[in-house]
Parts: structure tokens; C-alpha cells; sequence
């Protein structure tokens, strides 16, 4: 999710001021998310620049505060944003799977070490997680909440999955995998289809 996104998204309900929207964005991210007021404006800044927002008419400052509004443009992109599916590629790197790679080209790294040490890591995150879960909340914060904990699963899975694979490479006597090997790969059926409810 774009923070562009996220504050159009919040000033469709209405105009708002820079402290208003970041406050508001964390509560409906359940504060996963934290912005400083600095990003706030400066996206601000830009999506007035783009015409996708303005100063609200007829409400130029509250309590000395410049208020914000939707301009037309501005719900046309929301609703192309909220009308596009998410791809993959679109998404930040993914920062472990890098480290596991490098990890495995760099002489001297225990990477059986590193998995299990990321593994114990993703599980206490888990743990925290589904403590939270318990607390109840908003619906947005769950849906946030829940993304969190699917992910930290499909982490775990994948965890598992990269130790059987150096078992087996170790097993065959390798200890750099050459290539990629697509029947190392997890069918992607399975493993959408085995995450956890």
C-alpha cells in the first residue's frame, strides 16, 4: 500500500489536517504501519502538486492547521487503486530470502543457523500476534492483523521448506546450490492452499 493511497483513501470521508491523517492511517493499520508527520506533508505536498487533492474550500485552517481535500481527480485514482489487484512484482524485495541466498555464497555462514535463528524470531512474532488477535479490535484492524499472522505462517512454512532443502543438497553431497531448481519450488496451489485458518 502506497501512502499516497492511504491518505486519499482517509480523505474521502471528508477534509482533514496533516496530524488528522496520520493518526487517523495508524488507527486503521492498527499502527503497523507508524508515519511521521514529515511523510504526511510531504505526500501532501505532492498529491496537491498532482491535483489529486486541494485546500478545502471554505475550511482553509483549524486550530491554524491547513485542511485537505479529494479533488475529482484525486477519486478517480482512488478508485483505479482500489479497482487494480496487487501483483506480486509490485511488492518490496523480499529482504530474508536475499539474506538466505547470500548466506549460502559467502563462505563461513551457518545457514541452518540463520534459518533457525529467523525461525524462533517469526514464531515469537506469531505468538505476539495471535495475543493481539485475542484482544478484538476494529474490522480494519483485524484485516491488518490477520495479513500479519498469515504471513508470519507462510514465513514458518517456508522456513521449513529451505531446511529440508539444504538437508537434501547436503544429503547429495552439495553445499552451493548451482541453479535454481523448479522442482525445489513449492507448487503455488499448495502453498496457497495450505495456509492456516
Amino acid at each position: 500500500m502506497s501512502i499516497k493511497h492511504g491518505l486519499l483513501a482517509l480523505l474521502r470521508e471528508g477534509p482533514k489536517y496533516g496530524y488528522q491523517l496520520r493518526g487517523e492511517f495508524e488507527a486503521a493499520t492498527g499502527a503497523t504501519w507508524p508515519l511521521n508527520i514529515g511523510q504526511v506533508y510531504t505526500t501532501l505536498t505532492r498529491l496537491e502538486r498532482d491535483g489529486l487533492v486541494r485546500a478545502a474550500s471554505g475550511e482553509a485552517e483549524v486550530d491554524g492547521r491547513s485542511m485537505y481535500e479529494i479533488t475529482d481527480a484525486g477519486q478517480a485514482e482512488l478508485a483505479k487503486w482500489f479497482e487494480t489487484p496487487v501483483t506480486r512484482e509490485s511488492r518490496p524485495r523480499d529482504e530474508l530470502a536475499i539474506k538466505l541466498a547470500l548466506a549460502l555464497s559467502v563462505p563461513g555462514v551457518d545457514v541452518s543457523a540463520v534459518v533457525q535463528r529467523q525461525r524462533m524470531s517469526t514464531m515469537q512474532s506469531l505468538q505476539e500476534l495471535t495475543r493481539l488477535k485475542r484482544g478484538g479490535g476494529e474490522i480494519s484492524w483485524l484485516l491488518v492483523l490477520e495479513s500479519m499472522i498469515f504471513g508470519a505462517e507462510a514465513e514458518i512454512r517456508w522456513l521449513d521448506h529451505c531446511e529440508a532443502m539444504l538437508l537434501r543438497h547436503r544429503a547429495a553431497g552439495t553445499t552451493r546450490a548451482a541453479k535454481p531448481n523448479t522442482t525445489d519450488v513449492p507448487d503455488q496451489q499448495e502453498h496457497h492452499t495450505g495456509a492456516k485458518k
